[in-house]
């Protein structure tokens, strides 16, 4: 005779594989962009607001390859391999971007005020970028949540840019 309390747990394994799959995330809309942002061209005099300059570094590229130096030799009446195929490594470079300068829209040192940085560094502690205290003063840790925040946006800098500013609610959008 078997046991009622055997079969329970094959009951509630059976009950759990009929159960419908919970349904797919939705994707996550994609972050906006920084890019367009930034030009290569200095601000001209008289071009209203303040600039940022980064210098993006040059990107190389590591090949690494096998090159043949000399083929394998066969016995002509057997065919079989009587010296095998010999290759070499060769290493180079390449550079896939060049090195070049970027000029973007950034708030005039004048308005980075200890008020406007701690409010700063509220937003990026709201977004879990900000792992430091609220004091009002761009420090390394403050720099490096700018940055936190801005390269997925493609902007891979540590000074605040203009738009992210405006995404992170401490300027208001003027466009």
């Amino acid at each position: 005779m078997i046991r009622l309390t055997c079969l329970l747990p094959v009951a509630a394994l059976v009950l759990a594989a009929c159960t419908p799959a919970d349904p797919p995330l939705p994707d996550a809309p994609p972050l906006p962009t920084l890019a367009g942002e930034w030009r290569a061209q200095a601000p001209q005099p008289g071009e209203g607001g303040c600039f940022a300059r980064q210098t993006r570094p040059a990107v190389v590229e590591t090949v690494t390859e096998q090159v043949l130096t000399h083929p394998e030799l066969r016995d002509p009446k057997t065919g079989a391999v009587t010296r095998p195929a010999a290759y070499r490594t060769s290493t180079h470079q390449r550079i896939v971007e060049g090195r070049a300068e970027m000029w973007f829209k950034s708030p005039c040192a004048a308005d980075l005020t200890p008020e406007f940085v701690a409010s700063l560094q509220r937003a990026l502690k709201a977004r879990g970028l900000f792992k430091g205290a609220v004091s009002g003063v761009i420090d390394p840790a403050t720099s490096a949540a700018i940055r936190a925040y801005q390269a997925p946006r493609g902007l891979f800098s540590a000074t605040l840019s203009t738009r992210a500013a405006q995404e992170l609610g401490l300027i208001a959008w003027l466009e």
